[in-house]
């Protein structure tokens, strides 16, 4: 596919996912969300996955700017929110922001950008004290998007700003090979721009049709790699944890010193 055949058909995917069941397909740990154990799961994460990173940078949120990338329908944005004085929630999926807007509503301070899936062009240059992102670049079907948003990640970035963001650091994906044969066979017809077949393939072999594609099965990521990218970008301290797992996160400063 081209560039922009792939990021069409991830803003496709993604809103179908979306009109489907969007608390699931953001959060698919679990099937029986509702809005408030949705949300709850957001603030969860923020004291789990967020809080000790920006106390251990000395990073104070009141008064501060942030991006979120990968927003979905706001189950981490409504904590961002309500710590930090302007959010930029971006996704690719206008489906997924528009229940965002609706459950967030009486949140002023966040901006909605629909992203092109390649970029954060609608984020200003060194315009933003913290960037973030969960369990997104894990989707994307190319490795040259993840590196492309994290360069993207650094240029909207003030200096001395923050970032911290999760990416999937297994080469190997977590299943057995008939799963990776299965899943490989199903998503060539992602690949090929038939998503229809596919789809019916997949619920034939009593798989989620849903799950179809390298916009769910995305790509892995290396630790060398990132650094490389991020050093190049301008980040002048990035720390790693979980290499080698789903769960691998790194976090940093743009410049020498975080501001309080």
């Amino acid at each position: 596919m081209t560039s922009d055949r792939v990021t069409k058909s991830i803003r496709q995917d993604w809103d179908e996912r979306a009109r489907k069941n969007a608390f699931y397909y953001i959060a698919s740990w679990r099937s029986d969300w509702d809005l408030d154990s949705f949300f709850e799961s957001g603030e969860d994460d923020y004291k789990r996955l967020v809080e000790p990173i920006l106390n251990q940078l000395n990073f104070q949120t009141a008064r501060k700017s942030m991006v979120e990338v990968g927003c979905g329908a706001g189950r981490m944005t409504r904590s961002f929110a309500q710590r930090f004085a302007q959010v930029s929630a971006v996704d690719i999926s206008s489906e997924m922001q528009d229940q965002g807007k609706k459950y967030l509503h009486d949140f002023p301070n966040i901006q909605w950008i629909l992203a092109d899936g390649a970029t954060l062009s609608a984020v200003d240059t060194a315009s933003s004290d913290f960037v973030f992102s969960y369990i997104v670049l894990q989707h994307l079907p190319q490795s040259s998007l993840a590196y492309g948003l994290l360069r993207e990640f650094v240029r909207v970035l003030a200096p001395a700003g923050v970032f911290l963001f999760q990416y999937n650091g297994v080469a190997k994906p977590p299943m057995n090979w008939r799963g990776r044969v299965t899943w490989g066979f199903v998503n060539l017809f992602w690949a090929a721009g038939l998503k229809s077949a596919g789809r019916a393939i997949a619920s034939g072999l009593g798989l989620d049709p849903e799950m179809v594609g390298k916009s769910w099965h995305g790509v892995a990521l290396t630790k060398d790699e990132v650094a490389t990218v991020l050093r190049d970008a301008g980040v002048t301290s990035l720390q790693f944890s979980g290499e080698g797992t789903q769960m691998a996160w790194c976090w940093g400063t743009k410049g020498a010193e975080v501001r309080g």
